[in-house]
């Protein structure tokens, strides 16, 4: 088989096999399609991690973080995992390659009173209803931006508050919706219902099409723009503002962390910028191994 068609064979089991969401999987064919250019003149069963070291310190040369490229390098070692498997490949040449470190950078949250500016959208017609329920959704419930865009309408539950998310590896989970999100959602929905019908996706355009990624960030940064806030907002500004306002009121991690639908507790303490000194006065305070004696 030729490397196009491996990689095309690779998407498919992704999509098949692993369920991975429809934008994941276009994630992986473009990392993999970086990879065919880079080593375009060298079959891939006889790539070496000289190889792989080189191309990534291409890419590296042109600016691309250690972040991305360690994003990159886990989509290429999959890859040859996969082709190891099921094609009788070798061995894996990304195996043993690191990306280069980068610094590391805390997400922006909003302050409690920056954040409840941006959700006083001004108006009643159908973009400033629209525009005002998915501001409100995000913040209050954590959502990615994939997920979000994702929703329809019979994904909400309005008699108990809560809405059925579909995440990362293809996960679901259920999710609390705040009173004033709620609130604008009812609004949102009496003026969505003569569009296209009860069924359907939750956000659509006038003429009843299902909002894009790129629209919905580009309606959060409009909305930005006629507040006059200085601080930079898009979705995941307004996930992280969820999970740190949530957490500095409640101080529960876990519950933090099933929201967010993180797999591992150590994405919710970066994500939350926690530090190491909060971890351990939780540790001394909760755990009956390490209270002090009085």
């Amino acid at each position: 088989m030729s490397a196009d068609a491996l990689v095309s064979a690779y998407c498919t089991h992704l999509r098949s096999e692993r369920r991975l969401s429809p934008l994941t999987e276009k994630h992986y064919a473009r990392d993999l399609a970086r990879l065919l250019v880079l080593t375009a003149s060298q079959p891939l069963d006889t790539l070496s991690a000289h190889d792989i070291r080189r191309a990534i310190a291409t890419l590296h040369g042109r600016g691309l973080s250690g972040r991305s490229l360690g994003r990159m390098l886990s989509a290429w070692r999959g890859f040859f995992d996969y082709l190891a498997r099921h094609h009788g490949y070798p061995h894996n040449p990304c195996a043993q390659v690191r990306p280069p470190k980068s610094p590391k950078t805390l997400p922006h949250a909003l302050t409690p009173d920056r954040a409840a500016q941006l959700m006083q959208v001004r108006g009643d017609d159908f973009l400033a209803c629209r525009d005002r329920a998915m501001l409100e959704l995000f913040y209050s419930s954590g959502l990615r931006l994939s997920e979000l865009a994702a929703l329809d309408v019979r994904d909400v539950d309005r008699a108990e508050h809560t809405v059925r998310v579909t995440g990362k590896g293809n996960k679901t989970r259920l999710v609390p919706v705040g009173r004033q999100a709620l609130a604008a959602l009812e609004v949102w929905l009496a003026l969505r219902a003569p569009v296209t019908g009860p069924e359907g996706a939750l956000f659509v355009t006038a003429r009843g099409r299902r909002l894009g990624h790129r629209s919905i960030e580009a309606r959060v940064a409009c909305r930005t723009r006629e507040l006059g806030l200085p601080d930079a907002v898009h979705p995941h500004v307004l996930r992280h503002s969820f999970a740190s306002h949530v957490l500095q009121s409640s101080g529960d991690l876990r519950a933090v962390q099933e929201m967010l639908g993180h797999a591992s507790i150590t994405s919710t303490q970066v994500y939350t910028h926690l530090d190491f000194q909060h971890l351990a006065r939780v540790y001394d305070a909760a755990h009956p191994r390490a209270r002090r004696k009085p």
